[in-house]
């Protein structure tokens, strides 16, 4: 399995990064894919194969750490990209939502 889960949803509480830019203020790291749980089921080929497919948006990948477990918020064709190319972790941009209420 290339994630440790496939979700359908993000079953944290808002956290208020709406936009790409909100991200900005996190250091990116490596995080392994088998860590990850998805928050989308469903992908667009299209959107996988793009040559640009990151041109609009951040480079890295966004998770949302929640009671111990790292969800991939938006980045999921370039962690499944990745996967594809044998790499088993991607750069992301981490928000530890433990932290931030406390736990």
């Amino acid at each position: 399995m290339i994630f440790k889960g496939v979700g359908e949803d993000r079953p944290y509480p808002p956290h208020g990064l709406d936009d790409p830019a909100d991200w900005a203020h996190l250091a990116p790291r490596m995080v392994r894919l088998d860590e990850l749980v998805t928050t989308r089921a469903v992908l667009d080929l299209r959107a996988l194969l793009s040559q640009d497919s990151t041109f609009y948006g951040d480079i890295f990948c966004h998770v949302v750490k929640w009671q111990g477990t790292l969800y991939l918020e938006d980045g999921l064709h370039r962690a499944l990209r990745a996967a594809l190319q044998g790499r088993p972790a991607v750069h992301g941009r981490v928000l530890d939502l433990d932290t931030r209420s406390g736990r």
